[in-house]
């Protein structure tokens, strides 16, 4: 009669779960949205009646200028989070979400008036404050709004990903080690800082 084995199986997290496949999504949207803001948002033409070529092309930067310093956070954040705990992921996790919500809300703030955004703009050029203009919206306000739904998307799903990750602690590394599991490098690296012989 033979007995099942009672030796823990591990199994590996789900795709979405994946520490790099989630901290890579953040980082890579949050660039999105910060390269986003070095690109034209408003066409502005300065002459309604187009006898001159007087065009001004304002950049996200200026258009939204939170924008900028929202997406260096996300990305600092989904940075932090891959070697934050479960405490910290949850507050990444939250100040990822306030800065795609930001995000999102100054983008719409553009779509919705660009010749609002594009005032300091027009009287830095002109000298005049509260002139009027034919604006025009590019695709990169869109894309930031895009980005921003995902980063949030991201931020939600954090927290419950952090679960399927393994911590890099001491104490994992001894677990390891009295489990007869292998060690890798990092352990490694560690037990030659205390003086231990890994081999």
């Amino acid at each position: 009669m033979s007995t099942a084995s009672s030796a823990p199986t591990s199994t590996k997290p789900p795709r979405w779960a994946r520490k790099s496949t989630l901290i890579l999504a953040t980082a890579v949207l949050a660039l999105v949205v910060f390269g986003t803001t070095t690109q034209t948002w408003i066409e502005v033409q300065l002459d309604p009646t187009g006898a001159s070529n007087s065009n001004l092309h304002v950049q996200g930067s200026k258009a939204a200028t939170a924008v900028t310093a929202l997406a260096l956070v996300a990305l600092a954040g989904g940075l932090a989070a891959s070697i934050a705990g479960k405490i910290a992921r949850w507050i990444i996790a939250a100040i990822i979400a306030l800065t795609a919500v930001g995000i999102i809300l100054a983008a719409i703030t553009v779509l919705a008036d660009p010749l609002g955004a594009a005032q300091g703009s027009i009287a830095a050029a002109t000298g005049i404050s509260g002139g009027q203009a034919n604006v025009a919206a590019t695709a990169f306000p869109i894309v930031a709004v895009c980005a921003g739904v995902l980063l949030a998307v991201c931020a939600v799903l954090l927290p419950f990903a952090g679960r399927h990750w393994k911590s890099r602690t001491k104490y994992d590394a001894a677990a390891r080690k009295q489990g007869n599991e292998p060690v890798d490098e990092i352990d490694s690296w560690d037990r030659l800082s205390r003086g231990e012989d890994p081999t």
